[in-house]
């Protein structure tokens, strides 16, 4: 008798320790991930930052190189990435970037009520968004029109998870690789079908309009946050 419970308890240990060691490797990936992008997208922000910084200071030191004194000039850049292209077929090219391990950076976005500061990559891909948010749709940051932003909703809370805390009349602001940070402000948030796709290509009657797009945690349905420049 002593024996076979013995045994049972040896089981129920080991079935314990095996449980223990998956949990153990599950959350150790999630904090190793959540640290490796945070290096990584506060590497590339760093790099964007700094390009953006010695663009404004070249300007300025030569003034002859721009019509407008108060007009900055950012590096021309090409390659794949400066090619966004939308869910619905439609592109726009974006002729300016900032690149980093192969990225092409077209913009910075900063949530201040959710602590959300990430650059804006120039085109939508598997890869792409798993380092950052990017582009999925539109003009690009800071064009008229309807600029359709994309993130994911990680448990660990990084990119667009925490996107269900924002209200009407939140903040969000987005910098270009002009060096130029606009000012949006919320004025509407949808819960829509992964399939519905119509709200990208709305008039906005020659507005700056931002849409951020991200999926529900169950993965059935898209949150989308409206914002349009304050």
């Amino acid at each position: 008798m002593n024996s076979k419970y013995s045994k049972l308890l040896t089981v129920i240990l080991i079935v314990a320790i095996i449980i223990v060691v998956i949990l153990f490797a599950f959350f150790g990936y999630e904090i190793y991930n959540k640290y490796y992008v945070e290096k990584q997208t506060s590497d590339m922000l760093d790099v964007f930052d700094n390009s953006i910084s010695n663009t404004v200071t070249n300007v300025v030191s030569n003034p002859e190189n721009t019509t407008d004194s108060n007009e900055v000039v950012a590096p021309v850049l090409s390659g794949d990435e400066n090619t966004t292209t939308g869910q619905t077929g439609g592109s726009s090219s974006s002729s300016t970037g900032v690149t980093y391990k192969g990225y092409t950076m077209v913009g910075k976005i900063e949530i201040p009520k959710i602590n959300v500061s990430y650059p804006i990559l120039g085109k939508t891909t598997k890869t792409s968004i798993e380092v950052a948010v990017s582009v999925l749709y539109g003009p690009g940051p800071n064009k008229v029109g309807n600029t359709v932003i994309v993130g994911h909703n990680y448990k660990n809370g990084t990119f667009f998870s925490n996107n269900k805390r924002l209200e009407a009349g939140d903040e969000i602001y987005i910098t270009d690789t002009d060096g130029n940070r606009l000012k949006y402000i919320i004025y509407d948030k949808q819960l829509l079908a992964p399939e519905d796709f119509d709200y990208a290509a709305r008039d906005t009657q020659g507005k700056r309009e931002i849409s951020l797009s991200t999926c529900t945690d169950d993965v059935n349905s898209r949150l989308v946050i409206f914002a349009r420049e304050a």
